[in-house]
């Protein structure tokens, strides 16, 4: 059974920081390119970041610089590092795992950035 939990969410001053987690179960991790998205209310999912299994990553031109994305292969765990953030980061952030075949999703965390 293909799971993926995030954590890490939560309110935040702007300027502040978090790290979310995403604890997949259920495939084989290391082979899956990982990603963060996010959807902010009346606006589409949008992808925030993605790291690939090798270890390629992305990043939306938005968050570059404040976001950081990292993966712990032994741990099957992605993780996001947000600094900096600002009122416009706030949405709820989705973790993705996509391999060609199979795409997988969590169920969401909100992040709320507000002073």
């Amino acid at each position: 059974q293909v799971q993926l939990v995030e954590s890490g969410g939560g309110l935040v001053q702007p300027g502040g920081s978090l790290r979310l987690s995403c604890a997949a179960s259920g495939f084989t991790f290391s082979r899956y390119r990982m990603g963060w998205y996010r959807q902010a209310p009346g606006k589409e999912r949008e992808l925030v970041t993605s790291i690939s299994a090798g270890g390629i990553t992305r990043y939306a031109d938005s968050v570059k610089g404040r976001f950081t994305i990292s993966r712990d292969n032994a741990k099957n765990t992605v993780y996001l590092q947000m600094n900096s953030l600002k009122p416009e980061d706030t949405a709820v952030y989705y973790c993705n795992a996509f391999l060609t075949g199979a795409d997988y999703w969590g169920q969401g965390t909100q992040v709320t950035v507000s002073s």
